[in-house]
């Protein structure tokens, strides 16, 4: 026992290597299930066809392509077909793999879409892009800002209507003859004023011009209109002759105007509605009441006092216009661009109150005007009277005769006193 050599385990045989790597053995067997499925189609190929001579040559291209096989499997039949079987790599199930072949075959036949033709007569369009969200919000705050602007206008007509400017406007443009621009420019100043309620200054008009030309005529009836739309006791006429009298008791004057002043444009504001001052003869008004007068004219007061229209009417500047009408015959245009700037320097070295004044120049009568005040005249009298007999009527008043045409040197002052004339028994 003891002689014996010990006990050794025989010799394992080593493992059969194999010669193929398990990708080369994958590929091998896809090639071989590849075969089988290609004599198979064949088969049912040509179980479909009945020509021999289709079934001939498609036999010939199957017979090819399966030599092609052949030449490569048989370069790897040498190897090892155990180990194919074998595989502890890939292991293939033929009926999941031909379930999974259909599959992606129906999957690639419902990808190809067939073309669709239309009909040459149909019309082709091209596909309509998307319409942006920022566009439509764009159109959005167009219209709001339209229908804010739109209900601005809207309130501004309003706000004009409850005054009837338009009504008054056609009362001057029969009534008052000979000043067009006069009354063109009182009305442009009055429409863009009273188109709102709210103001950063008053509004002064100062109207000037010769005796006789219609100012005091026009302030009557600005008078009359605003108190037949508004409240009677939002309109004020003062006039200085009337109302103080005595150029002594001036403190007693200030007190009085500033108080009539205050007291309704204290009561207008209640009713959002815009006073109106008209102030005559302000060519006799002492220095000290124009003191009063302009403190109501500055811009930084309180709201309610921004809100008035202020009507000064004077004969200051009377020479200045009739000089420059006279020289200035043919030129009608100028005067209302010209007339302005020529009369407010000689109204401010009088006071600077008129530094915040629109300046509206009254011109020169002529003849024509003159007759149609006869007739105005007559007509409100109840007169009946031919037109020659209005026209030796018209003569008998003083002309200045200039260019061709007469201006009067009164204007139509003397018209009423004259009508009355006609009146009294002979």
């Amino acid at each position: 026992m003891d002689g014996e050599p010990p006990c050794t385990k025989p010799p394992t045989l080593p493992h059969k290597i194999s010669l193929v790597s398990s990708p080369m053995r994958a590929v091998i067997r896809l090639r071989r299930k590849v075969r089988i499925q290609k004599k198979n189609r064949l088969q049912v190929d040509l179980s479909k066809d009945k020509s021999p001579e289709l079934v001939q040559t498609r036999l010939l291209q199957r017979q090819i392509s399966l030599n092609r096989t052949n030449l490569c499997s048989s370069s790897i039949s040498l190897f090892n077909q155990s180990g194919f079987e074998n595989s502890r790599y890939f292991t293939f199930d033929t009926s999941r793999d031909l379930c999974t072949l259909n599959k992606s075959k129906r999957k690639k036949q419902r990808r190809k879409s067939k073309v669709v033709l239309y009909p040459e007569s149909s019309r082709k369009y091209l596909p309509t892009a998307e319409k942006s969200k920022a566009k439509r919000c764009l159109f959005l705050l167009i219209g709001i800002i339209f229908l804010q602007i739109l209900n601005a206008i809207e309130n501004l007509d309003d706000n004009l209507q409850k005054y009837d400017l338009d009504g008054l406007e056609k009362t001057m443009h029969r009534e008052v003859f000979g000043q067009k621009l006069a009354v063109e420019k009182i009305m442009e100043l009055l429409k863009d004023y009273l188109a709102t309620h709210i103001h950063n200054k008053p509004l002064v008009i100062s109207l000037n011009g010769p005796t006789g030309v219609g100012k005091s005529h026009v302030g009557w009836l600005l008078a009359k209109h605003f108190r037949s739309v508004m409240d009677s006791d939002f309109v004020l006429q003062y006039l200085v002759m009337h109302h103080c009298p005595n150029k002594e008791a001036t403190l007693d004057c200030q007190l009085d105007l500033s108080k009539k002043i205050s007291d309704i444009i204290t009561r207008a504001e209640t009713e959002e509605k815009i006073p109106l001052f008209i102030l005559d003869e302000v060519e006799h008004i002492p220095p000290v009441l124009l003191d009063t007068l302009s403190r109501f004219f500055e811009p930084n007061q309180t709201n309610e006092f921004l809100n008035a229209i202020y009507i000064l009417i004077s004969n200051i500047g009377d020479s200045e216009i009739t000089k420059f009408v006279t020289q200035n015959v043919s030129t009608e245009d100028s005067l209302s661009r010209e007339l302005p700037n020529l009369i407010q320097p000689l109204l401010i070295h009088i006071h600077p109150l008129w530094n915040s004044a629109d300046i509206i120049p009254f011109v020169l009568l002529e003849k024509s005007h003159v007759i149609e005040c006869f007739m105005e005249e007559i007509r409100r009298e109840g007169l009946y009277l031919n037109q020659s007999h209005i026209e030796n009527l018209a003569s008998q008043l003083c002309y200045n005769t200039t260019g061709g045409r007469q201006y009067s040197k009164n204007g139509c002052k003397h018209v009423g006193s004259k009508v009355s004339l006609l009146q009294r028994p002979v």
